[in-house]
Parts: structure tokens; sequence; C-alpha cells
């Protein structure tokens, strides 16, 4: 299950980085033309999908706050969910399956990342950070 995750996470966060990096730098206008939302809110929605993407896989491989992961995932979830109802209201049905499995695709690493294989802490380490105390700034 730890590698299926892995390789989802790897996936989501290609994915991810890829289209919150052109909501960055393609012009407002185009983007606009595209889809019939304020241009600062694609961008931040290209922000939060490039930060998702970095949280999908950086405290895994890292050993830092790895509750961060299911957390980001769960986040990235939300996002397709708006993705996918926005494309249903544009009334292209069988373009809105693309988010709806990445959506649901974010869902497994979260759920995975949070009950079934959640990451270890720091390598070493006496505890597991495994996000019951989020707050905590100490052993």
């Amino acid at each position: 299950m730890t590698y299926a995750l892995w390789i989802v996470q790897g996936l989501l966060t290609l994915l991810f980085l890829w289209a919150g990096g052109m909501k960055l730098v393609l012009p407002v206008e185009a983007m606009t033309e595209q889809m019939p939302l304020p241009g600062l809110f694609l961008r931040f929605i290209g922000v939060a999908e490039v930060l998702g993407a970095l949280g999908l896989i950086l405290p895994g491989l890292l050993r830092l706050r790895p509750a961060l992961t299911p957390l980001a995932a769960a986040r990235l979830v939300l996002i397709m969910i708006g993705a996918t109802v926005l494309t249903l209201a544009s009334g292209a049905v069988a373009m809105a399956l693309f988010p709806l499995v990445v959506g649901l695709l974010a869902a497994f690493v979260a759920y995975g990342r949070w009950r079934l294989t959640p990451h270890r802490g720091p390598t070493g380490s006496h505890h597991d950070d495994t996000g019951e105390h989020p707050l905590s700034t100490g052993s």
C-alpha cells in the first residue's frame, strides 16, 4: 500500500505543480477566457495547487511534519470538488470526469496517509509525528 500511495502522491505532485504553475505564469486574460472566474482567484488557486503539491511530497521525503501530507491532500480534494462542480455547471459532463478522478486520487492519499500507512516522524525519533498534537512546539 505504501508504494501505491507514493506513486499516486508523485503523480498528483507533478499534476498540481503543472496546473498551479500554469495558473501563475499565464496571462490573466488567457485564463479568464477559458474559466469564468476572476483572475486573482485563479492566481490564488494556482498558489494553493503548488503549495498542495509540495505538501503531498515534501513532508514524507524530508520526514518533517508528516501529518501535513494528508492535510494537503484533503485541501486538494476541496479544490477538485470545486473544479468538478464548475465543469459540470458549464455543461461539459464528460470533461468533469478528470477533476473528479483527480479528487478521488487525492482523497485516497488523504485517507491512506491519515489511517492506512501514515508517514513516521524523523528517523531515530522516540515518537511518531501522527498529527495528534499539531500545535506542539517540543517534546
